[in-house]
């Protein structure tokens, strides 16, 4: 199979930071599998928020992997690398990778992979990995998220939010969410949400309060960071906890620590990119093991918003940074 391979590829890669538009198609070398990794021919790629920071300048590439965009993809698994499971050759499968998504082909680890049910077209396959991973590891390991408890989601119909209220419902979550705009409100309580609150017309602090009968949440998933964390902190309940994933909104919180003391919050926070791919397997194996089985029953589907095709990977950067999308944005690879 891989002498059948060809020896370059197209890719969506940028040779300087700068704004959509850096985004070119290039002619690149073909991955190198290394051991335990799996070639795939990329039908669709996810595109998310850290694709468009690291376009900027600002989120490189971890030590090792491809400086090409895109941490998720969906396709067949075309070459093996040693040591890689033989099973995997020829299945069709979505992943988390370390990057270079944004390709005709991807060097991912085989751990990372999942297997794609037959009724799950490829473009949601694509646009699961990212933010399940991301979510799971969050909200149910960093979060300590049990049935019967309430969250706080910010940005309730961007790719993360969305599949936040799926998962949360799932599990048995109350779930409420922020959201710019009437019509995002509704269009996360259509996805499921249990409360949504317009952040620009409402005080998200205060409507928390209404909502629990002032008890407040036992977790908030925080997408933004600076000055929205004391107000964080004001929506949680005793022994809160409080799990930042991204800082859209500042990398710097002034909070008070007394209150933290008096009403044992917890916070905490992740980046998934650069944890190890023994880490990422481990994450792997117990999503295919809890919430696969809501992808393979047909319960669990990712929000799609807008596909792009590869070459307009620049137009697919400016939706997302329009902040018009619900949902998930991809990029149709293969064709």
């Amino acid at each position: 199979m891989a002498e059948s391979l060809p020896k370059t590829m197209l890719a969506a890669h940028f040779e300087a930071p700068g704004g959509p538009e850096v985004l070119q198609l290039m002619e690149l070398p073909m991955p190198v599998l290394q051991a335990g990794d799996v070639l795939i021919k990329v039908a669709y790629a996810g595109v998310n928020r850290p694709d468009v920071i690291q376009r900027r300048g600002f989120y490189p590439a971890p030590p090792g992997a491809s400086p090409v965009p895109g941490l998720e993809v969906s396709g067949e698994v075309v070459a093996l690398g040693e040591g890689a499971d033989p099973a995997l050759l020829s299945q069709m499968v979505c992943a988390l990778t370390p990057g270079g998504g944004y390709a005709e082909y991807c060097r991912v680890p085989a751990g990372h992979c999942l297997p794609v049910p037959a009724d799950l077209p490829l473009d949601q396959a694509a646009a699961l990995p990212e933010t399940l991973f991301t979510v799971w590891h969050n909200v149910f390991e960093r979060g300590y998220a049990k049935e019967g408890e309430t969250i706080l989601v910010h940005g309730g119909t961007s790719g993360i939010g969305s599949m936040a209220i799926m998962l949360g419902k799932a599990f048995g979550l109350t779930v409420i969410v922020t959201c710019g705009g009437a019509d995002k409100c509704a269009a996360a309580l259509k996805i499921g949400a249990d409360h949504a609150i317009d952040y620009k017309a409402q005080d998200f602090v205060e409507e928390v309060a209404q909502i629990t009968g002032g008890k407040g949440v036992e977790l908030v998933l925080d997408m933004v960071a600076g000055d929205y964390v004391p107000r964080n902190l004001n929506c949680l309940g005793e022994d809160g906890r409080h799990v930042t994933i991204a800082v859209q909104g500042g990398l710097q919180a002034t909070i008070n620590m007394a209150q933290v003391m008096q009403r044992r919050l917890h916070l905490t926070g992740s980046t998934l990119r650069p944890r190890t791919d023994t880490f990422k397997t481990l994450l792997a194996q117990e999503i295919a093991q809890l919430a696969w089985p809501l992808v393979e029953a047909g319960t669990l589907r990712p929000v799609m918003d807008q596909t792009f095709a590869l070459a307009d990977a620049a137009g697919a950067h400016a939706r997302m940074e329009s902040g018009a999308h619900i949902g998930k944005i991809v990029l149709a690879v293969a064709q």
